[in-house]
């Protein structure tokens, strides 16, 4: 992981105090990017103890579609309990359900995305429109007036499993360049806890090699807490999709847009400066998923049934733990 540390190294080097929302400033660099080979290891950081089964916990979380703290404080993932539950500004906020609720956070977008359509059905194609999307599992959910009273358009909704999508792509069209999905919807963003860091993902197959590869863009990223957090959830998520469509994980490209360092992190990674990084670790994933490589049976619905105690990290060696406060 010394690209880890070179990230933080550039960052104290070049980057800019700034402040934000939180009040806690940030040195801050704008656009940074980190690739891993994830045949020759797993991108654990080593110069301090990584929180894995609270990063695979939130992962599962993730897959569930979950959008609640104590769901995924029941998985062994606590970092959300602050944003839910201590935020000012979501807990004056009318979109807040109830206690540790977080609204339609990444799961909830990457699982069920809202998907709309509103067609003119007096426009030459319009009754055509309606009949193809209903053939496409929309329904139709009401109509939409205009300014004169007349009915101006057919309003029709479907959910959209971006995340099984991708799947169900690779299954059939591996060298598209467009398996992907993302978490950021504008029309919800004042709905959610905090609006997403981690936005797209796009998945590479290589049918030739059978291989895998994903690119991870981050709008914003807390280097010091959520970059080994993330790095550990695209990571993970690469094995998983690889075991249930028959490909083995390669290349992991992480891009940054503003790679960032709080200042009561400074101490804590300055440390980590000073230690020298271990040999990366091998992921294990349970038996319990079932191999598409080994059995030809193709089973996405493993994606909600995977529990964080099938993530296992072998032969990770760590430096000493060390702790900083997660700002809100």
């Amino acid at each position: 992981m010394k690209q880890y540390l070179n990230l933080v190294q550039n960052i104290f080097d070049n980057g800019s105090w700034q402040t934000n929302r939180t009040g806690v400033r940030t040195l801050s660099l704008p656009g940074a990017m980190l690739r891993f080979d994830l045949q020759e290891g797993f991108p654990a950081v080593t110069t301090k103890k990584l929180a894995f089964k609270a990063a695979v916990g939130e992962l599962v979380g993730f897959l569930r579609g979950y959008r609640s703290a104590a769901k995924f404080r029941g998985l062994g993932c606590k970092v959300w309990d602050q944003n839910a539950n201590e935020n000012a500004q979501w807990l004056a906020n009318p979109y807040r359900l109830e206690m540790d609720d977080l609204g339609p956070v990444y799961g909830v977008q990457w699982r069920n995305w809202p998907a709309y359509k509103l067609i003119d059905p007096n426009q030459p194609q319009g009754q055509r429109q309606i009949e193809d999307a209903l053939g496409r599992g929309f329904s139709r959910i009401g109509n939409v007036d205009g300014t004169d009273g007349q009915q101006s358009g057919v309003l029709l909704y479907k959910a959209v499993d971006q995340l099984r999508q991708c799947l169900d792509t690779i299954m059939t069209d591996p060298g598209s360049r467009r398996i992907l999905f993302h978490g950021w919807n504008w029309a919800q963003l004042d709905e959610m806890a905090l609006p997403p860091c981690h936005l797209l993902y796009q998945f590479l197959a290589n049918p030739s090699k059978k291989e895998i590869s994903l690119c991870l863009y981050i709008r914003s990223n807390d280097v010091g807490l959520g970059t080994p957090f993330n790095l550990t959830e695209g990571a993970a998520l690469m094995h998983l999709v690889g075991r249930l469509t028959g490909y083995k994980p390669r290349w992991f490209t992480y891009f940054v847009g503003d790679a960032h360092i709080y200042e009561t992190h400074v101490d804590m990674l300055t440390e980590q400066l000073k230690r020298e990084p271990f040999e990366a670790p091998k992921l294990i994933l349970s038996d319990r998923i079932p191999s598409y490589e080994v059995t030809g049976t193709y089973e996405p619905e493993w994606l909600e049934k995977v529990e964080p105690s099938d993530f296992l990290l072998d032969g990770y060696r760590h430096h000493e733990h060390i702790t900083a406060p997660m700002a809100v």
